[in-house]
């Protein structure tokens, strides 16, 4: 080797060649993984789930809650004992429907366990509000074709209603701790509608309408007079939600 390589940095070239070392060290730890250093799990997206598998297939207007901005918080229903230890499972479901005076006209129906008949879907239990204390979730199906929905939560052992809606072919599914409530509306289209805890009742967060392409398509051909170029039928419709009474 040439002896003339082999002569030392000055002082102030050294000082310099060890910073940027140690700079390009240092922004190695967050774009990469040191030595033994684990993968990070990925977390994963919660996707819609069904409350009540039997009815998700028969998924027509917005839905009508009781979750609206400027509302007074909800009221404890009256005449109902104590909420124990067992939580609102442990409660009568047609009791819980007869204190509630929107809900009392169906409160003596009896149970279903499939979609065609006319009373109360099996009640769930889950947790909405993140306090680890399940709420009861009650769908009602009606003669004249109707499904009303109702969700209790309780606090301090009373119980309090904390979403009412109702509408025609409505499904129910849960996306994490928040509620997806689909329909069909009468144009053709479908209606999604979320509702996610706000601290005293579920709030609406998403209302979205969609139509299918096939319904696209007919739309697109009454307005331009002609036929609409040949697309494949869309295999999975929007999502949609209801309201009004039982």
């Amino acid at each position: 080797m040439n002896p003339k390589l082999r002569r030392p940095l000055p002082l102030g070239a050294a000082s310099l060649v060890a910073l940027a070392v140690s700079v390009l060290a240092g922004c190695a730890g967050p774009v990469g993984l040191g030595p033994g250093e684990a993968v990070p799990p990925v977390s994963a997206q919660p996707h819609p789930e069904a409350v009540w598998p039997a009815w998700s297939g028969t998924s027509s207007r917005a839905p009508g809650a009781d979750a609206a901005t400027r509302q007074p918080p909800p009221r404890a229903l009256k005449g109902l004992p104590k909420v124990g230890s067992g939580g609102l499972a442990s409660l009568s479901v047609h009791a819980v429907l007869r204190a509630d005076p929107r809900t009392k006209p169906l409160a003596d129906r009896g149970l279903i366990d499939r979609p065609g008949r006319a009373g109360l879907r099996p009640p769930r239990y889950m947790d909405l509000t993140g306090d680890k204390k399940p709420e009861m979730l009650v769908a009602a199906d009606t003669e004249s074709g109707r499904n009303v929905l109702a969700v209790y939560t309780e606090r301090g052992g009373r119980v309090y209603p904390a979403l009412f809606t109702s509408g025609r072919r409505m499904s129910v599914e849960t996306i994490g701790s928040d509620l997806l409530v689909r329909t069909p509306c009468s144009d053709g289209g479908e209606q999604a509608v979320r509702f996610h805890w706000d601290g005293a009742r579920m709030s609406t967060i998403s209302d979205v309408k969609k139509y299918n392409k096939d319904h696209r398509d007919h739309k697109d051909y009454k307005e331009s007079g002609g036929a609409p170029e040949p697309a494949e039928p869309n295999p999975h419709p929007s999502e949609s939600a209801p309201t009004g009474g039982p």
